[in-house]
């Protein structure tokens, strides 16, 4: 092989590993999360997402497969209307393990323990709460979520590669949180009618697609990597919470 040919042939070989590494960054294999980080810390950072989406993706399939059970299974739905008093514990278990799994969350294996309790509880409360609507309404309150869910992830990930950072966003939507809970309160003992529980429910929807892209963009930038638990909980918590307020929507304009 001549010196030509052999130019021409590690030209074509270096071609086609950048063409591959292409393809990995594609993946999120060697993709840089955000401008500034070094090579080491993104993929450190990479493998800190991946766990914390591998142990979302469990909790999301477990809170489907429990609140599906109790939204399509006659038995168990009857059951929770005939005991309201079991539902109302079940709404402040999940607030109750919290405070241990916040504590514990870097003690393996009680934070995974912790952890499927306060997902179960969750998933409980989310079924009974759907069981009051139509099936085919929770169905479309599932697909609607999910792809707000992806969009704004999707987004977050393209905006903080473009160097945009939400970080701003935290004292905001704790304020908005504090005054939408106190308006949960005034709704609840003072019904306003079905107009009122869907204006709720929108501002609810924004509220949590905004918390939302904070929680990823905390993901992305300023989680420690033995957070991966709280990590995990808070997205959980804005994906249900994001679910739950669309139904409400969807199931409020239903009834008018």
């Amino acid at each position: 092989m001549g010196i030509g040919d052999y130019k021409m042939a590690e030209f074509q070989g270096g071609l086609k590993a950048d063409k591959f590494d292409d393809l990995e960054a594609g993946f999120g294999g060697s993709s840089m999360l955000y401008p500034g980080i070094s090579a080491d810390e993104n993929t450190l950072r990479w493998g800190f997402i991946r766990k914390v989406y591998g142990i979302l993706s469990v909790q999301i399939l477990l809170t489907t497969i429990v609140a599906g059970s109790v939204v399509y299974f006659e038995g168990l739905k009857t059951f929770f209307q005939q005991t309201p008093g079991l539902v109302l514990f079940l709404a402040f278990v999940p607030l109750i393990v919290m405070c241990p799994l916040y504590a514990y969350h870097q003690s393996h294996p009680l934070n995974l323990i912790l952890l499927g309790l306060f997902t179960v509880t969750m998933s409980l409360s989310v079924g009974i709460s759907s069981s009051m609507a139509p099936a085919p309404i929770v169905l479309e309150a599932f697909v609607l979520t999910t792809i707000v869910v992806v969009a704004l992830t999707g987004y977050t990930y393209w905006a903080a590669k473009k160097g945009m950072d939400f970080n701003f966003l935290g004292p905001v939507l704790f304020t908005s949180l504090v005054v939408l809970v106190f308006f949960g309160l005034i709704q609840a003992f003072f019904p306003l009618g079905n107009m009122s529980q869907t204006i709720y429910g929108g501002l609810t929807a924004l509220l949590f697609s905004a918390y939302l892209v904070y929680d990823t963009d905390q993901l992305i930038k300023r989680y420690t990597y033995d957070k991966f638990i709280l990590a995990s909980v808070a997205l959980y918590l804005d994906i249900l919470n994001l679910f739950i307020s669309i139904l409400q929507i969807l199931n409020s304009s239903r009834s008018e």
